[in-house]
């Protein structure tokens, strides 16, 4: 076993970037990541005996839990919203924004009455946690997939929740940030399994990210 690839799973764009920065600084070099150009979906560190793939964020702990990774990074934000059955080592310390409830200022009168709305928003999961479970909020929770800033513009919700980072796009839109629900960062998560089985391996990288004050 200990002759075998670990395989991590990257969310695709910035987090995997930045994800391979870090594991630069270690010595873990895997330049074939970076080709745009290329049509591989396997990527590999003969030296270190690492595998890389590229995978949309919702993914990425699926794959984790199903044991086709071992190892993940992805948003804390997608770890929650997804469920899987995955265990968190490690707040990477990048890729910092924040989950809010947004929309226009007068929005904010219902929110503090609370009463009953419609939220529009990416993160059901997250959003029916944060009204039902913290606030004790009555909401009709609208899922959508594209920019959910619409979803008070034209009046299909109340409110939305969602991302912020700079919140120059809710500005924009005449939105305000009215709540805040929890900070996000990316997260190294392992498979169960895979924690038993490559218990020193797995902790092995885990001190030297901690060690050599990457983060």
């Amino acid at each position: 076993m200990e002759d075998r690839y670990l395989t991590i799973a990257l969310c695709k764009g910035r987090v995997a970037n930045q994800t391979m920065e870090l594991l630069e600084n270690l010595g873990i070099r895997c330049d074939e990541i970076k080709d745009k150009s290329t049509r591989k979906l396997i990527f590999q560190d003969d030296e270190h005996k690492l595998r890389f793939f590229l995978a949309k964020g919702p993914d990425v702990p699926t794959y984790v839990e199903y044991g086709a990774a071992d190892l993940g990074v992805v948003g804390s934000d997608i770890i929650e919203e997804e469920q899987r059955r995955v265990i968190e080592l490690l707040d990477l310390g990048f890729g910092k924004c924040r989950m809010c409830v947004c929309g226009p200022k007068e929005a904010k009168e219902l929110l503090l009455h609370r009463e009953q709305i419609r939220v529009a928003t990416k993160y059901p999961v997250i959003a029916k946690d944060y009204f039902h479970n913290k606030k004790y909020q009555t909401v009709d929770i609208i899922k959508l997939n594209g920019p959910v800033e619409l979803g008070p513009i034209v009046e299909l919700s109340d409110v939305i929740v969602d991302i912020v980072e700079t919140g120059s796009t809710l500005r924009e839109n005449g939105l305000d940030v009215l709540e805040e629900i929890s900070p996000i960062s990316s997260r190294l998560i392992v498979n169960r399994v895979s924690l038993k089985m490559q218990k020193e391996r797995i902790e092995k990288l885990v001190e030297d990210i901690k060690s050599k004050n990457v983060l």
